[in-house]
């Protein structure tokens, strides 16, 4: 299977619709389980949307948001959203996330790739926290991640390296940590 072209692009504020649309989707299995009715599941989505993008913006106030397109017969369609910083020594993915139809057909991997050439360029880690039991994990695994410290919580930091040896900040705290 051929991989599609994928772009990225600034967010905007007309993006809104689809970056819910997107973070939904992420919290689709989770909210299944709950037996709430569609009001309170679309509330509660809201809410958690709306507090990790204040997070985010509070935490890493210079990243970068993008929205994920693909080209699909000759028009680009957005497809998911992809959330970054970029800092000394590494780069961070805060999120990155696909709509359901996109998942498995190399629109993660090709923009994971993208930032693995920039690192690989800047003699940088890319590094992202995974959550315990992400689906997710076994690809940032075939792509060389590495598990970096003790999980804390819920969530695992990862690591790709380029330079053998190469540390980032982030990881030698979770190794001080340690």
């Amino acid at each position: 299977m051929a991989l599609p072209a994928v772009t990225l692009r600034p967010t905007s504020a007309s993006d809104q619709h689809l970056l819910l649309q997107v973070y939904a989707a992420t919290r689709a299995a989770e909210l299944a389980l709950t037996g709430w009715n569609q009001s309170a599941c679309e509330a509660f989505v809201l809410m958690q949307f709306n507090a990790q993008t204040s997070h985010y913006r509070q935490q890493w106030p210079a990243s970068d948001q993008a929205v994920i397109e693909v080209e699909t017969e000759g028009a680009k369609q957005a497809v998911g959203r992809l959330w970054v910083d970029r800092q000394a020594g590494e780069i961070l993915v805060l999120d990155i996330a696909i709509l359901p139809d996109w998942c498995s057909r190399g629109v993660g991997t090709t923009c994971l790739r993208r930032l693995m050439g920039e690192c690989a360029q800047g003699g940088q880690a890319l590094t992202i926290q995974v959550e315990q039991g992400n689906p997710a994990r076994r690809l940032y695994e075939r792509l060389g991640f590495q598990p970096v410290g003790p999980q804390h919580g819920l969530h695992q930091l990862m690591a790709w390296r380029h330079v053998v040896g190469a540390i980032s900040p982030r990881e030698e705290a979770c190794y001080e940590q340690a």
